[in-house]
Order: structure tokens, then sequence, then C-alpha cells
């Protein structure tokens, strides 16, 4: 099976560490969530939130995820039947793949996607069908969509922001989704992790346009949206029965985790709804202190929409993979980044990602810029 093994993940920052290098290869910032949000998961561990939390999650938390959902996207939910809460977003895909794949099933995903997609299809026993998103635009083709549609497809994978591409998906790109789903009576799962870590276009949810409310299980989780992503706290939100799909798998999984972090990303929510804004302009400065340094170092890099990454193509400098790039790197340069071809079916096929590289921007400006100088002072030719 694919994706079973050490994820590429673990190496890179195994790579990191072992070379002293720069890691901008895994998704994590290097600055702290709101200290409120902290110093309410501090006063949760010192009041006695330390046993299991109700499976579905405490109330506070159900509670405040739906008037979040209200508050952004307008969607009205029951917190006690159309909420459920997970351990990360990364247990949520997981619990929705299995609580709503049999074997056999076809499972529609854009390409490039994140690892933890193709090795929970996998487990459930499912089929990839992948619609890959070309550069240098990442745009998704709508007849690729719907020809990708058979009589076996169970649901459609959808994640944007799109991590690894940065790619934001337009009005007409999520139309063309919605249509698909309706006249093929399609569930669309959709991860949407980086929701509010957008720069150049806002996100739009799923659920919100015609006919999808009733057929959209939304993913995220606040780890990213406020700087907590070792809380490991997400959520799955739409339909009664979609919701209820994820629980029941969720309980063999995980059944209840991060019971005193469960009231502080409440807090985080409900009191400090203008945080991830904060955090996507910082992010957006961020990117442009990478990118033109990428740019600078004979690495032009694909313009980043949201999510906390950024794309290079490496041929141009004689590579012959990303793979190859990305092992010599930490002692070419002193930095560490991860090649997108782990992320395609066939990372050959035309337009596909043998060449490509993902950096991460999420660190503070002085990580980057030093980065940054290391590549410039760097031979990158292979």
């Amino acid at each position: 099976m694919r994706g079973m093994g050490t994820t590429v993940f673990a190496e890179m920052s195994a790579l990191a560490v072992a070379t002293g290098s720069i890691n901008l290869g895994q998704g994590f910032p290097d600055t702290e969530g709101p200290p409120e949000v902290i110093a309410a998961a501090v006063r949760a561990l010192r009041t006695g939130a330390n046993q299991y939390a109700p499976g579905i999650g405490i109330p506070a938390l159900r509670q405040a995820i739906a008037r979040h959902q209200r508050r952004h996207y307008g969607l009205d939910l029951d917190p006690d039947s159309q909420v459920t809460v997970t351990t990360g977003c990364t247990e949520a895909i997981a619990a929705a793949i299995l609580g709503l794949v049999d074997p056999g099933d076809e499972v529609v995903v854009l390409e490039p996607y994140y690892d933890s997609y193709t090795a929970m299809i996998d487990f459930a026993g499912g089929v990839r069908r992948p619609v890959t998103l070309r550069a240098p635009d990442f745009r998704l083709d709508p007849d690729e969509l719907a020809a990708a549609v058979t009589p076996r497809t169970r649901l459609i994978l959808l994640n944007t922001p799109h991590n690894p591409t940065g790619r934001v998906l337009d009005a007409e790109e999520m139309a063309a989704v919605a249509r698909v789903a309706v006249d093929h009576d399609l569930v669309v799962v959709t991860d949407e992790v980086y929701e509010h870590l957008t720069f150049d276009r806002p996100h739009i949810g799923l659920a919100t346009l015609p006919g999808m409310a009733e057929r959209t299980l939304t993913l995220s989780s606040a780890g990213k949206s406020y700087a907590v992503t070792g809380w490991k706290v997400g959520w799955a939100t739409g339909p009664e029965d979609l919701v209820g799909a994820v629980t029941a798998a969720k309980q063999w999984l995980s059944y209840t985790s991060g019971a005193p972090l469960q009231p502080a990303v409440a807090v985080a929510l409900d009191e400090h709804p203008d945080f991830p804004a904060q955090e996507a302009a910082r992010l957006a400065a961020q990117r442009d202190v990478l990118s033109d340094g990428l740019a600078g170092a004979g690495l032009a890099p694909y313009r980043s929409e949201g999510t906390y990454f950024v794309t290079t193509d490496v041929a141009p400098l004689g590579w012959a993979s990303g793979g190859d790039f990305c092992r010599a790197l930490p002692e070419r340069a002193g930095v560490v980044a991860v090649p997108s071809e782990v992320f395609y079916d066939d990372p050959d096929a035309p337009g596909s990602g043998r060449h490509l590289v993902r950096w991460a921007f999420c660190k503070r400006p002085e990580v980057l810029a030093g980065a940054a100088s290391r590549l410039a002072a760097a031979d990158l030719t292979a």
C-alpha cells in the first residue's frame, strides 16, 4: 500500500536535525498563538479538565464551532448533531474516509494531494481518481473533474486553500465542483484547514453554494488559524448523517482527546475572531520574503495565494527530480524543503510534479532571510 511508510515530512525533518539545516519542509509556525488562548488552556488544566471529554467534544467547543460557521459562512448548525470534534483535521480526514468509503468505492481527489489522503483511501479499500492541478496556474479543469466521475464514485475530496500548491480555488472552480456533485448526487468532503490563511482572494466555503449544504462535510481545525498546530484540535461539520459517520469512525481511532485544550479553542473562536486575519497578514509578508529569496537564488516561485507554502521548479537548474534536489540541499545550502513529487500518483505525467519543490514560509522573517542568504550563497545546480 502506498503511503504506509515513513512520511516525507518525517524524513526531511530528520535530515534537518542531522545537518543543522533551516527546516522549511514541515508546515508549522515558530511563533505562538494568542496568549489569552494559551492561558485558557493552563486554566483548564488547573481546574479539572484532565479526564475524558465527550466523544463528540465538549459542548462549549461545539457551540463555538457552530457560531464560527454561522459568522463566516452563514451556516446554521445544530452543535449537538452537526458538529463533532476531532484530533486535528488529520483525524477528521481519516474518520470521514473510513466512515464513508467502502472497499471499491472511488474517491475523486485533487492532485497533488496531502499524503494522508492517499493513506486513508488505501486503508478504506477505496480507489483514487486524481484530477491534477498543473503548474504554473494550478487551476481546476472542470471537464477533467467531470470526467473523473464514474458509477463507482462515492465522494469528492476537496482541499482549498490547497496544500501543497498554495492555490485558492476561485468562484468559477468552486461552482464547477458543486455542479458535478449535484449532477451526480455525490458527497463532498472538503478540507478547509487553511480557510482563514489566504492572501489574494477569500476562501469560499463549498457548503455555502446552492445545493451543497446537504451534501458537504466540512473539515477544519484551530491549529493553522491560531498558530497552535501541536494542540491537534479539529472538527467536522455538516449534515447529521455525514457528521455521524465521522463520529462512528473516530470512536475507534482516538474516541476523544485534548480535554484541556478544547475549552481554550472555544475561547479562541469566540473571543479572538480577528487573530486569523492578523496571522494571514503576517504570513503574506513572510511569503514575500521567502519568494524574493528563492527568486534571488534562481528558484523562481509560483505565486502562493494561501496556506503556508510556495512551490518552485528545479528543472531549470538541471535536476532530474525534486527528490534529488531536496536530499542534496542540506549539504549544499543548509536548508530543507520537501519534494512535491511524493504528492502525485504519477509524477512523470504531463504537468505533474517530478521537478517541483514545496517550501514553508510559516517561519519568522529573520529565519526566512537566513535561509534565503544560504540559498543565494550555494551552488544549486545539479
